[in-house]
């Protein structure tokens, strides 16, 4: 059994949406990220970088697994299934490149553009543009790999496509547009259609945010430093 530690967002989506696809069993426990969840020293042990997912694999010789980072569990999992990543040695390069390139680059670029369009205060407009820019240019960058191609890597659906997903899903509330992107909007609906990962996307739907966050919430999530994460860690 594999104790998935998760918040309805799109970096918890990828890991929700490969669990359902492999369709082993899993207990979920919640981090409830607003309310500071991820700085207690029990999920501390696991995170070391205060972010969710993170997993603990339990059906291993030994000492449970503990991973944390996306790309890293999605990794992980692929590997000890051997699904949804091939065996060949150039198409597990190509895998790797398109989970690093997604960490990387389109996830944090997306999430920067997440932030300064639902959260941030006051006027950004450097910020916005900046942002945008670079979402829109991961775009670019999805859209040329995906000519002639249905999937990231490989003839099938992998792991490359299921991490790259989730910030594509949800390109509309961050104010941009697929519409010259061919390739990637025939790309996001084909994944979309996928029953498993509509299961991901739904896991936890309850516990989305449904209100700007309150100015304690605000504190737990974006004015942390090493001093202020310790000492909720308590340490």
């Amino acid at each position: 059994m594999i104790d998935f530690y998760y918040w309805p967002t799109p970096n918890g989506w990828k890991v929700a949406i490969l669990l359902e696809e492999l369709g082993e069993p899993y207990n979920l426990i919640p981090v409830n990220i607003s309310k500071g969840d991820q700085f207690k020293p029990e999920f501390l042990a696991i995170s070391p970088n205060h972010r969710m997912p993170a997993i603990v694999d339990h059906d291993v010789p030994g000492e449970p697994v503990t991973v944390f980072e996306s790309g890293a569990i999605m990794f992980y999992l692929a590997r000890k299934t051997g699904r949804f990543m091939a065996d060949d040695p150039v198409l597990e390069k190509e895998t790797l490149e398109w989970l690093f390139w997604q960490t990387g680059n389109q996830g944090p670029m997306a999430g920067q553009l997440s932030h300064f369009v639902n959260y941030a205060q006051g006027e950004n407009p450097y910020a916005l543009e900046r942002y945008r820019n670079e979402y829109d240019r991961c775009l670019g960058v999805l859209e040329r790999r995906l000519e002639g191609r249905d999937w990231i890597v490989g003839s099938d659906c992998s792991i490359a496509d299921m991490i790259c997903w989730p910030w594509v899903l949800i390109a509309k509330p961050l104010t941009a547009s697929l519409d010259d992107f061919p390739n990637v909007s025939r790309w996001r609906k084909a994944v979309k259609a996928r029953p498993a990962v509509q299961r991901g996307v739904d896991l936890g739907k309850e516990f989305r945010r449904n209100a700007a966050p309150d100015e304690e919430e605000r504190k737990i999530l974006f004015q942390q430093n090493a001093r202020t994460a310790s000492e909720q860690s308590g340490n």
